[in-house]
């Protein structure tokens, strides 16, 4: 009963983006959501448009076609990729709008974002009931297309239909234009990184944390794949997921019957999860998938629903900690490498949980640009580095040399920790820069 409305709604990419004038407000889908058609056909309008500002987060491939038209457009990520960092450190030419993520869809519902003129998403084809189901990114997209002047889908018949617990999909009576993609329009198959022996070190120590019933929240990179692979091959029992980003590790999990959901609180025997990034093996596994529950952030991520599950295990990555404990989870120096994403969400709301725990987890050193090594542990951070999360957050750090509980301990026995999972190369100059800092007690031992 829907087919006429579809196909009075239908039109060429072109046309569709006619709506767009110059000082407009332009969403793109989040994650695997960004318009590939639309962008391209956006952006064959530089010559006539100016001013026009763009949002999405998490740039996934192909670079969009308006972020390298600066006289035209003006880009920006509310989460950080390597696409995005690309574009801002190499050509200036995208901006990161800082947000706590699990606040997004109330940003645009209560108008604290500035109006947004049009709404562009890649979405399912549209089903028997008029829906077209948002794919693997739920995220805050509903809440975008319900203030939005208008709304445009780009129907991509890839794009895995994800099941759900609320607003996974949108009616055809939202929408005012539909846009077809290609047939061979693919999603970017991401495959999660493969773990380097270090991220193993560190997944093993997390393992010693991890119990029958726990309910897991992992992050992206070779670390969780390494916890995911840990978890898949233990004997472990009874796991629940409720997450973020659903990654590949989650598969391993649930296919290997380790992580089942019957002793989560709610949401029993299925994943929860906001948005997915993967490999292709992943999105076929997500397929109408009723393991699986695909919810709006606001749900998803807020501490208020996440501390109301036991046993909850948060394990995220960082990039730098200094003595102090504050963690940097989003910049190197001057250089915007990640955002905050949900992960003070997860690190306030594992705490929170009964029986909970938070883990930031971090290597104890990289190669820079020039062959050295060094520290990820640091007396202090530079002055342009970000605070991701504030010392009194912070429960527990792991790196391959092991896990400290910091929550609840003094300035010094932070330090004194902190540095004896550093480096063995760097710790005597860290004992010495601690010591300047009045944060190192020579009679206390570690406890």
């Amino acid at each position: 009963m829907y087919k006429q409305e579809y196909n009075r709604k239908l039109v060429s990419a072109e046309e569709a983006v006619r709506v767009v004038k110059s000082g407009d407000i332009v969403d793109y889908g989040f994650f695997n959501g960004k318009p590939v058609q639309c962008d391209l056909a956006l952006a064959a309008r530089k010559d006539e448009l100016k001013d026009v500002k763009v949002y999405s987060a998490v740039t996934l491939p192909p670079v969009p076609e308006v972020a390298k038209l600066r006289d035209s457009f003006t880009y920006h990520d509310w989460q950080f990729s390597k696409i995005a960092r690309i574009l801002q450190s190499n050509y200036e030419l995208c901006y990161y709008s800082p947000i706590l993520y699990h606040q997004a869809p109330s940003l645009y519902r209560d108008n604290v974002a500035p109006h947004r003129n049009a709404a562009i998403s890649v979405v399912c084809p549209m089903d028997e009931h008029g829906y077209f189901n948002l794919g693997p990114q739920n995220s805050e997209t509903m809440a975008n297309m319900e203030v939005a002047d208008y709304v445009i889908v780009e129907v991509n018949k890839n794009m895995p239909v994800c099941l759900g617990g609320a607003e996974e999909a949108v009616h055809i009576s939202m929408v005012d234009y539909i846009v077809e993609a290609p047939d061979d329009q693919l999603l970017p198959d991401i495959p999660g990184a493969e773990p380097t022996e270090i991220d193993k070190k560190i997944a093993g120590h997390l393992m010693d944390f991890i119990y029958d019933g726990c309910c897991i929240q992992l992050g992206i990179g070779g670390m969780p794949n390494a916890v995911g692979k840990a978890i898949a091959n233990s004997d472990l029992k009874n796991l629940g997921g409720h997450t973020e980003m659903f990654v590949d590790a989650y598969v391993d999990m649930i296919e290997s019957g380790r992580m089942n959901g019957s002793a989560k609180n709610f949401d029993r025997h299925r994943c929860a999860y906001t948005f997915a990034i993967g490999s292709q093996n992943m999105y076929d596994f997500m397929d109408n998938n009723p393991a699986l529950a695909s919810y709006p952030v606001d749900y998803t991520n807020d501490p208020r629903v996440i501390c109301q599950l036991d046993n909850f295990i948060s394990i995220v990555n960082a990039v730098q900690i200094d003595l102090y404990s504050q963690v940097n989870a989003e910049s190197m120096d001057t250089t915007q490498i990640s955002g905050n994403g949900g992960m003070w969400d997860f690190v306030l709301g594992a705490q929170w949980s009964r029986g909970g725990k938070s883990f930031i987890c971090l290597s104890s050193t990289f190669t820079d640009s020039e062959g050295n090594m060094r520290s990820r542990i640091l007396p202090t951070f530079s002055p342009a580095s970000i605070t991701t999360v504030p010392r009194q957050m912070v429960d527990y750090i792991v790196t391959e040399y092991g896990a400290v509980l910091l929550r609840a301990k003094p300035v010094w026995q932070r330090a004194e920790l902190l540095i004896s999972i550093a480096h063995p190369k760097f710790q005597d100059e860290l004992i010495k820069e601690a010591a300047k800092l009045k944060l190192w007690r020579k009679t206390n031992k570690i406890e």
